[in-house]
């Protein structure tokens, strides 16, 4: 019998999976599904402080190695946190994403969600579609550490940041951990464009989105090898997780868990349960008991 619990700072996952942020609405109901498939962990979408529609229609492109998405961060603002995740306390831990475009902002939207009974907190400084809240805020080391001390400042419960590529990710990660993240979700989805040949223009309204899926995982393996091998901190691995091995990738790179969301779009919910069936028969098969024996297994030496 092997033990598929884990522990992510200081709470305490059943299982490795994590629901990842944005990839499903914030309808409690379609969440509360989530939580009857055996998710260890739920991430909403990210929450600012005014509502946002979003982009117009199309925000999504299919491609050949993933899913191409310019949603616009849509969500009903921060003052509906209480109304989403109400429902979810005490029988999962909760992450609340939130998004600002400026560090007052994030501590304002930080402060509320713990008070309506989050876990957690899911920094998302790495969007790659949405001027002001995108990858410029997370490239920018100094900005970054004045958004973690705000956070910091207002907030108890631990701080997730979520980054994206780019070519200041240490240096980042090494002063937010200085300044109060428990941890770092590895990685969002990196900037592309697909284009339609007859149309002759690009297919989403906003041009260009977020690719995510099998495209992005060895990226993403790759940072979270990095990031295990120089802070050894929990981490979240999200890109492209559609199968058990995927995830277990993840897991021996460094993440004590793994984030799945283009998996859910394509299989639909049961995967889950799927991928923990194949990570239970992988550990019986090669000889570990728990799940912290695998954690950062490939990234010794």
């Amino acid at each position: 019998m092997v033990d598929l619990s884990v522990k992510l700072s200081n709470l305490k996952l059943e299982n490795p999976t994590v629901l990842a942020s944005g990839i499903l609405d914030t309808k409690r109901g379609l969440l509360m599904r989530v939580i009857g498939e055996g998710i260890g962990a739920l991430t909403t979408k990210s929450f600012t402080i005014k509502p946002r529609e979003g982009y117009k229609t199309p925000v999504i492109a299919y491609v050949k190695a993933g899913i191409l998405n310019a949603i616009g961060l849509t969500n009903p603002g921060y003052k509906e946190i209480p109304n989403v995740i109400k429902d979810l306390i005490g029988k999962i831990p909760v992450i609340v994403s939130i998004a600002g475009s400026t560090p007052k902002e994030f501590g304002t939207i930080a402060s509320y969600a713990e008070d309506s009974g989050a876990n957690a907190i899911e920094l998302n400084l790495s969007c790659p579609h949405v001027k002001g809240y995108g990858l410029e805020i997370g490239e920018d080391p100094d900005y970054v550490i004045e958004i973690v001390e705000e956070v910091s400042t207002v907030s108890s419960i631990p701080i997730f940041m979520k980054v994206g590529y780019h070519t200041k990710l240490i240096e980042t990660v090494s002063r937010a951990l200085d300044k109060g993240i428990s941890g770092v979700t590895a990685i969002n989805t990196l900037k592309a464009m697909a284009i339609d040949i007859f149309a002759k223009k690009p297919i989403l309204s906003n041009k260009y989105g977020g690719l995510s899926g099998p495209a992005i995982h060895p990226v993403a393996v790759k940072i979270v090898y990095d990031i295990y091998r120089e802070f050894k901190i929990p981490i979240i691995g999200v890109g492209g997780i559609l199968s058990w091995d995927d995830a277990i990738e993840f897991i021996l790179a460094g993440a004590s868990a793994i984030g799945i969301g283009t998996g859910i779009a394509i299989y639909g919910l049961n995967i889950i349960k799927n991928i923990l069936k194949g990570i239970e028969k992988y550990m019986e098969k090669e000889g570990f008991k728990n799940i912290s024996q695998m954690i950062g297994y490939a990234n010794i030496g």
